[in-house]
């Protein structure tokens, strides 16, 4: 018999990580404005631009996913409803099946949902963890 293995990505994981990428690169992000004072260099331009490209990106893609699991679900729940409704004489599901369905279904949106927001959250947290606060100055060599 083949037993069901568990991933680790499920969304209780994806959110229990999220919730600790996201206020690591907050307080990486906040502190790098605020040591930026009213001048930002180049390297904090760039910074502070990838960050709005980013949330961008992540929201678009996970409203693009949230919305074809949507639908797919919705056909999925359409034709077992219906099979349920004529169930005496199709075979179709119990109304129990259905609604244990329609749980799994809104779970799948939201971690279809969850999925791009928590792979750049992450992403990040790994990325600014290992990025310096601040930029090293430059050494002046001498001319000799």
């Amino acid at each position: 018999m083949a037993t069901r293995r568990r991933t680790g990505n499920t969304l209780a994981t994806k959110t229990a990580e999220l919730a600790f990428a996201a206020p690591q690169v907050m307080a990486h992000r906040l502190t790098r404005m605020a040591l930026a004072g009213p001048t930002l260099s180049e390297r904090d331009r760039k910074e502070f631009h990838l960050m709005g490209m980013e949330k961008l990106g992540a929201f678009t893609s996970a409203w693009q996913q949230m919305a074809l699991a949507s639908v797919t679900s919705s056909q999925t729940l359409a034709i077992q409803m219906w099979t349920a409704w004529w169930a005496p004489w199709l075979g179709g599901r119990r109304a129990r099946t259905v609604n244990r369905q329609l749980r799994q279904a809104a779970l799948g949106v939201l971690g279809k949902g969850l999925g791009p927001i928590h792979a750049k959250a992450t992403a990040n947290a790994r990325r600014l963890g290992s990025t310096p606060l601040v930029e090293a100055p430059k050494r002046r060599t001498r001319a000799k």
